[in-house]
C-alpha cells in the first residue's frame, strides 16, 4: 500500500501543476519524436529498398559493368569506359564456373512499346533478352505457359515470355499463350506468362517482357547494352567463396593484369543493402544528435521544476516527516514523479513520431510499420532521463530536515 499511496501522491501533484507539467515535458516529446519519426521512415525506406532490390535469388549475385549505386562525378566516366560484357563472356565464364549452381545472363533495353491487334501498352515496357538459367536466379515464376528454354536460344526462336500487367492489359478476357505481340516491328509468339512480383514506391515490377538473348541480339545488335550475368550458388556456405572465384575467372577472361581494378562491379543484395544503409545512418546520426540536445534540455527542464517544486512544498515534506514519513518515501515521490513526466513526455512523443512517421512513409508507397526496437529504446531513454535529472531534486528533498522544514513559510 505505501507504494501505491507514493504513485498517487505523486500523481495528484503532478495534476495540480497541469501547465507546468505539460511545459517541462515538452522537451522530451521533441526529442523522442526526433528519434521515433526519422527512424520510422527510414526503416520503411528500407524495408521498400530491400524488397526492391531483392530480385535476386537466394544465394544469388550478378556481375555487371556498372556499379549498383552509382554516386556520380568523376568515377561516372571510368563507369562508361570500361568494355561491355559480351555473350561471349557469359559462355566462357559459365564453362569456368563450374561450382555454381546456374549461371545466367540478361540483356535489357528501356522504353519499349508492345502491341497486339488494336491493343498497346504504354511506351515505358523494360525489355530484355535472356538465357534460361536467367528465370531462377531472378526469381520469375512462370504462371502460365513456358520459360525459355536452351532450344529457344539456340534456334533464335521469336518467342516471348511477358509480366503479368502486359499480359492483363493486351488479352484482359483471353489467355495470353499462343497469341501474338508485336515488338518494335517484330512479331512474337507468346510462351508464358510470369506470376506477379508486387510493387515497389508505388512502380510495378510486372511491367516487363522476355526473350531469349540471341533472337534480342538479333534485333538490337550485340552491342545494344552490356549484359548481366547472375550467378546462384548451391547453398549460403559458398556464397562468399564462389563470389571469389567468379572474381578470378572473370579478371582472367577479361585479362585485368594484377594489381589493376576490376573493370566490372559484382553486385549482390547484401553489397546494395550495406550501401544503403552507409547512406541513411548518416541521416539517423544527425536525428540522434538533433534528439539528444532536446533531451539533454528537457532533462535540465526536469530538474529545474522539480528543484522548484522541493522549495514549493518544503512544508509539505516536513508534515509528512513529523507523521512518521521516511526518508526513501520521500525520495521515491520526488523520483517517481520526475520519471512521471519524462515517461509521459517520451509516450507522446513516440505516438506522434509513429504516426507522423508512417504519414511520410505512405507519400513513398511504403508499407506503415512501427520500429519496436527504436520504441523500446525510447522508453528506456525517458527513463534514464527520469532517474538521471530526478535523482538530486528527489535527494535533496529526502533530506531536508522536518523541523526547519515546518517553519518554512
Amino acid at each position: 500500500m505505501k507504494i501505491f499511496e507514493i504513485v498517487m501522491v505523486a500523481l495528484s501533484s503532478l495534476k495540480n501543476n497541469r501547465l507546468r507539467s505539460v511545459l517541462t515535458i515538452l522537451g522530451i516529446v521533441v526529442g523522442i519524436f526526433s528519434i521515433i519519426a526519422i527512424s520510422t521512415v527510414i526503416e520503411m525506406l528500407q524495408n521498400s529498398i530491400e524488397t526492391g532490390v531483392s530480385q535476386l535469388g537466394q544465394n544469388t549475385f550478378q556481375i555487371q559493368k556498372w556499379p549498383a549505386i552509382n554516386e556520380g562525378g568523376n568515377d561516372r566516366a571510368r563507369y562508361r569506359n570500361r568494355p561491355d560484357i559480351t555473350l561471349e563472356d557469359y559462355y566462357r565464364l559459365k564453362e569456368k564456373l563450374v561450382e555454381a549452381k546456374s549461371v545466367g545472363a540478361e540483356q535489357w533495353t528501356f522504353g519499349v512499346q508492345i502491341k497486339a491487334g488494336n491493343k498497346e501498352t504504354n511506351p515505358n515496357i523494360q525489355y530484355c533478352g535472356v538465357t534460361p538459367d536467367a528465370f531462377p536466379n531472378n526469381k520469375w515464376v512462370v504462371d502460365e505457359g513456358r520459360a525459355i528454354s536452351d532450344r529457344d536460344v539456340q534456334s533464335y526462336q521469336n518467342f516471348i515470355v511477358l509480366g503479368t500487367d502486359i499480359s492483363k492489359k493486351l488479352f484482359p478476357n483471353i489467355s495470353a499463350i499462343d497469341q501474338y505481340v508485336n515488338v518494335s516491328g517484330h512479331k512474337l509468339k507468346v510462351i508464358g506468362v510470369l506470376e506477379s512480383q508486387g510493387a515497389v514506391f508505388g512502380q510495378s515490377r510486372d511491367n516487363f517482357a522476355i526473350i531469349p538473348i540471341t533472337t534480342f541480339q538479333s534485333f538490337y545488335g550485340k552491342r545494344n547494352n552490356s549484359i548481366n550475368i547472375t550467378v546462384m550458388t548451391p547453398n549460403k556456405e559458398s556464397y562468399n567463396e564462389i563470389i571469389e572465384l567468379a572474381q578470378g575467372y572473370f579478371r582472367s577472361i577479361r585479362k585485368v593484369k594484377p594489381g589493376e581494378p576490376d573493370n566490372f562491379d559484382v553486385f549482390s543484395n547484401e553489397s546494395v543493402l550495406s550501401q544503403i544503409n552507409n547512406i541513411t545512418s548518416g541521416v539517423r546520426i544527425g536525428s540522434i544528435v538533433v534528439a539528444a540536445i532536446a533531451l539533454l534540455a528537457a532533462g535540465v527542464g526536469i530538474m529545474n521544476i522539480m528543484l522548484v517544486s522541493v522549495t514549493e512544498r518544503t512544508r509539505e515534506i516536513g508534515i509528512r516527516k513529523a507523521i512518521g514519513a521516511k526518508k526513501i518515501n520521500i525520495l521515491t515521490q520526488f523520483l517517481f514523479e520526475a520519471v512521471v513526466l519524462s515517461l509521459a513526455g517520451g509516450i507522446i512523443g513516440i505516438i506522434l513520431g509513429v504516426i507522423v512517421g508512417n504519414l511520410a512513409g505512405t507519400f513513398l508507397q511504403s508499407k506503415a510499420i512501427i520500429p519496436v526496437d527504436w520504441v523500446l529504446i525510447g522508453v528506456f531513454l525517458c527513463v534514464i532521463i527520469g532517474v538521471t535529472f530526478g535523482t538530486y531534486p528527489a535527494y535533496k528533498a529526502s533530506n531536508l530536515d522536518p523541523i526547519e522544514a515546518l517553519r518554512y513559510e
